[in-house]
């Protein structure tokens, strides 16, 4: 059986525990499987790298800040190899860039062109462990790139369909996919499995176990990722395919997220071309728009309402004077300090009740709804940033997703 196995930061975070990660990989070889790592920077690494860049520049020019961050995970590389040749097993550390990992030449939020897995099989046949540096790519020139945070995860899946593997393990410091954040739900309970359309609402919503450009890669080729601990053994939880049956038409799971702000533009003009006219600029600027809003018209007149990430709020504002201008709009409003809690499942869409049951168990708490989306498979609410604990505790208790399946 061949697997690609990823470790995080936690689970490298220190000497003790890339030991513990070396025997676990060690046993798992001496068990007649083949095994490729990717690990992340050691704990708080990257954050610690970024704090450095940012002493001595207050913009980092992005390919040496890139430059910069590939080193946390060139860090781990070496040490996990270390590790377990000091064990007897022999094992090699690779970058990114020896991996045959190629990226566009975004520097900072790589996306991964193709993967060249002809370095790794020989040292699979050499019979050593690749230990692969997570979180990095190069271009064609030979630049290096990092794929953004969390991105170790995708580099796990894009090597495991590059070499055929039979699945991807994304070892982490939890047992599993759970039913909500346990920092505040306590009782929240390991799913056994979810889809891969599940896993990605969840991720893209908020959810930290799974990065979700992984989640769509997997879901594209079909690849099965295994989210298990790598501190404990435990049975994990497989995202797969899955079949879509009408008892899985329920909520698996609640995803939260503060990393949101929102503008709204007033009194838009409602004519054609008006909406390509503000968000081309906001893409020009790698500025990502999640949910947008259009009031139904008034005289000719609209309001628009989008939500982007916090930290693309500064920028965003930067930018507003000048699209107001361009469209006739009146002004526009930012707000921070919010939000947003979602129920997530195959069919909640289609089968009744599920909205009305979310917002009676937001009500029931007093929690105000700033705005609404949804998917096939998602309800997603704004609240105010401080009353998301609480909304996710509502949520799961009202959808009883501490029994088992």
């Amino acid at each position: 059986m061949l697997v690609v196995q990823k470790y995080g930061g936690t689970s490298v975070a220190n000497a003790e525990r890339i030991k513990h990660v070396a025997e676990r990989i060690t046993k798992r070889v001496k068990a007649g499987d083949q095994v490729v790592v990717v690990v992340s920077a050691m704990g708080n690494t990257t954050d610690e790298l970024i704090d450095l860049a940012l002493s001595i520049s207050e913009k980092p020019y992005p390919r040496e800040l890139d430059i910069l961050l590939s080193t946390g995970e060139q860090m781990s590389i070496a040490l996990v190899a270390m590790a377990l040749r000091a064990m007897g097993q022999e094992a090699i550390g690779l970058t990114g860039q020896q991996a045959g990992i190629y990226t566009r030449p975004d520097y900072g939020s790589g996306r991964i062109l193709r993967v060249d897995p002809a370095r790794i099989k020989a040292e699979l046949d050499a019979g050593n462990v690749p230990i692969i540096a997570g979180f990095q790519g190069t271009t064609e020139e030979q630049e290096i790139v990092t794929l953004g945070r969390g991105a170790s995860d995708t580099t796990a899946v894009a090597l495991a369909v590059a070499l055929g593997a039979d699945r991807c393990e994304n070892c982490k410091d939890v047992e599993g996919v759970l039913t909500a954040d346990p920092r505040i739900v306590p009782n929240a309970r390991k799913l056994k499995d979810v889809t891969y359309e599940e896993m990605l609402e969840m991720a893209t919503q908020g959810s930290q176990v799974m990065h979700n450009r992984a989640v769509e890669l997997a879901s594209v080729y079909n690849l099965p990722i295994l989210v298990t601990s790598s501190m404990v053994e435990a049975p994990g939880t497989l995202i797969h395919g899955g079949e879509e049956m009408e008892e899985r038409n329920r909520v698996r799971g609640i995803a939260h997220d503060v990393d949101v702000a929102k503008i709204t533009i007033r009194s838009v003009p409602d004519r054609p071309g008006i909406a390509a006219t503000i968000f081309e600029p906001l893409a020009e600027a790698n500025i990502s728009v999640d949910t947008i809003v259009q009031n139904a018209s008034a005289n000719n007149l609209t309001d628009i309402t989008f939500t982007l990430s916090s930290g693309d709020l500064p920028a965003a504002e930067g930018l507003m004077p000048q699209i107001c201008k361009a469209i006739g709009a009146s002004g526009f409003v930012a707000d921070k300090g919010l939000g947003k809690v979602s129920i997530v499942g195959v069919g909640i869409q289609t089968a009744p009740g599920y909205a009305s049951r979310m917002f009676r168990a937001l009500y029931d708490k007093g929690i105000n709804i700033d705005l609404i989306s949804t998917s096939e498979i998602r309800l997603t609410c704004l609240v105010a940033e401080d009353k998301v604990p609480d909304a996710v505790r509502a949520l799961h208790d009202a959808f009883e997703l501490e029994k088992a399946d």
